[in-house]
């Protein structure tokens, strides 16, 4: 189980703990770096134990095995331990000490545990408005979270990360059909089915007709607007952040371009950012910033 979190030894330090949570990182992340050498070196270790925390907490309510409930309210535990000074394994050490120095607070921590609860309970969405309350919970807390160790907790830039946030979840949703219906999952909305002509059966069919292609291009053109929507705090937050926090867009909507170049396919196939195209987000950008954009 990939969300298994070592037992801290006694004689583990901060910089340990850090390192275990910058290698889980490197060993998981998929689509796009979360962190890159273009993030202030200081600002590293604080991403990386946010990536470990949110990754096993997903691990938890994806993948593990044996009962998932009791496993994240134990999940849940040891995160309260965390916030009360304990430390009980590497990443909570490492998690302690970030939520410390940049006064985060547990909310969002608590709402990603609960929409792992939630993905127990729940494998369908009746219509958007559930879906968004869904994200609310499992993508929005991230970009919080981010705001935080960069130093910024008002809501205008809170109401603008949550836009971004919302929209790399849809990208993931859109690009992931395929494997999430493999667990009877299904994250399109019931509401938008209908208005394609489509239903659960056609999806387990594996036929992306025009219908199914039509409702991708409209799932896929609502992610868009999100990006765009949330684009405003590139130019909102320190430049030496900025690289990073345009990478998580461009690297959403480099998916939702994957998607597009395969006919809106995504139940034959699950769409893939080539590495050419990610070497070339980072190069580009990292020139950017040299300039001052």
């Amino acid at each position: 189980m990939t969300a298994t979190i070592t037992a801290l030894p006694q004689h583990i330090d901060l910089p340990e703990a850090y390192a275990w949570c910058r290698d889980y990182t490197r060993a998981h992340d998929e689509n796009f770096s979360v962190v890159t050498w273009f993030l202030p070196k200081a600002l590293r270790p604080h991403f990386f134990a946010l990536y470990a925390y949110c990754r096993s907490t997903d691990d938890l309510g994806d993948e593990a095995e044996g009962d998932r409930l009791a496993l994240l309210d134990a999940w849940e535990d040891d995160l309260r331990a965390c916030f009360a000074g304990e430390t009980r394994s590497p990443l909570f050490a490492a998690l302690g000490e970030t939520v410390r120095a940049c006064a985060i607070p547990p909310e969002p921590f608590l709402r990603l545990i609960e929409a792992n609860r939630m993905d127990q309970r729940v494998r369908r969405f009746a219509t958007y408005d559930d879906l968004l309350h869904y994200c609310a919970h499992s993508a929005t807390p991230v970009g919080r979270m981010v705001l935080c160790v960069l130093g910024y907790r008002d809501e205008e830039r809170a109401r603008l990360a949550d836009a971004t946030c919302t929209a790399l979840q849809l990208a993931n949703f859109w690009q992931d059909v395929s494997r999430d219906l493999a667990q009877d999952r299904v994250y399109i909305p019931q509401e938008d089915l209908r208005r394609f002509g489509l239903g659960d059966d056609d999806l387990r069919a594996g036929a992306a007709d025009a219908r199914y292609r039509d409702l991708m291009r409209f799932e896929v053109e609502r992610a868009r607007e999100l990006f765009r929507r949330g684009r405003a705090l590139e130019a909102m937050v320190d430049r030496r952040a900025r690289t990073d926090v345009r990478l998580f867009r461009l690297g959403g909507e480099a998916v939702l371009d994957a998607i597009a170049r395969a006919g809106y396919d995504t139940l034959r196939a699950r769409p893939r950012v080539r590495k050419a195209r990610k070497a070339w987000l980072a190069l580009s950008n990292g020139l950017r910033m040299k300039a001052g954009l």
